[in-house]
């Protein structure tokens, strides 16, 4: 694929994926409701940053495994491609049927407290590091150059991210309560899991 290719596609991808509830978007609305704007502010500043982490580390580490062994590169490749594609199925065959924003205890403080919070929420948990390096080598251009397209890559992901946890700062209750809704979870994980699998499967044939 070529770079616009890839950079609409993976901006698409990490969309769904920014929209899907997870633990970044349960602290936050946790956060924002009892903690007020600020605090929850502070929260999304330590989470976009733990992702600027993991995508680095990812980015760089996989560069240099291109640099080093190109065999190594597309497998590694493959088996993100089949990653995808078994998330896919999964969110698709089972998706959630209700999202807990009220899970986890009340942390207090300073305001550098909800920063750290945020920071490790993301820095600490593993899934971000695998979904990483699954990921971000799906949408790499031949020809481009690994480590900064995709830390280039990282930085579309956290903009997403800032620009949608902003907006479940300003609306929290009228989001919190959407997102509490069965209905809203399983159709985003279903949609979520549709297009991974529909990336998964493409780049599959791709390679065939």
């Amino acid at each position: 694929m070529t770079v616009l290719q890839a950079l609409a596609a993976f901006t698409l991808a990490a969309g769904l994926l920014t929209l899907t509830p997870g633990l970044d978007t349960a602290l936050v609305l946790r956060t924002a409701a009892l903690e007020g704007p600020r605090r929850a502010a502070l929260a999304v500043v330590g989470i976009l940053s733990g992702c600027f982490v993991w995508g680095g580390l990812v980015a760089f580490g996989l560069g240099a495994v291109l640099a080093a062994s190109s065999l190594a590169f597309a497998l590694l490749k493959w088996a993100g491609a089949a990653y995808l594609v078994w998330l896919g199925i999964g969110l698709i065959l089972k998706p959630r049927d209700r999202f807990e924003i009220e899970a986890g205890p009340v942390v207090s403080g300073s305001d550098t407290v909800w920063m750290r919070r945020g920071f490790l929420t993301n820095l600490l948990n593993p899934k971000m590091g695998v979904f990483y390096v699954s990921f971000l080598p799906q949408f790499l251009p031949q020809g481009a150059a690994a480590g900064p397209f995709m830390l280039g890559l990282t930085a579309i992901h956290v903009l997403l991210g800032a620009v949608w946890l902003g907006l479940l700062i300003a609306a929290t209750q009228p989001l919190s309560q959407i997102l509490k809704r069965a209905a809203v979870v399983r159709w985003l994980d279903r949609l979520t899991g549709g297009v991974f699998l529909g990336f998964g499967v493409r780049l599959a044939f791709e390679r065939a």
